[in-house]
């Protein structure tokens, strides 16, 4: 069934193409949510992320480059902060020694 919805889909503009990996993910979200996918929305929001991208690596060097890219994964990931004493503390009260 996949197989004939893949090969009667319509083809994607010469700009960028939907690989079979993206096809396949817009179709399990069509069918799982119930919505639908405007292929030609998706494929011009590809393009301009690809542009975009392209524009960043052009104009930065390295350093400004790396600085970015660290501020948006310590963005997207919130550390988590443990503290080693209090665990000590806890897990000598847990287990007393003999006497």
């Amino acid at each position: 069934m996949i197989r004939r919805i893949i090969r009667k889909r319509r083809p994607a503009p010469s700009l960028a193409g939907i690989s079979l990996e993206e096809e396949l993910a817009l179709l399990r979200v069509e069918l799982m949510y119930g919505l639908r996918v405007n292929r030609e929305a998706y494929l011009r929001r590809k393009v301009d992320e690809r542009e975009e991208l392209a524009t960043r690596l052009r104009g930065g060097d390295a350093t400004t480059m790396l600085k970015d890219l660290r501020g948006s994964l310590e963005r997207s990931v919130s550390p988590t902060v443990v503290d080693l004493r209090s665990r000590r503390r806890r897990d000598q009260k847990e287990d007393p020694e003999p006497a």
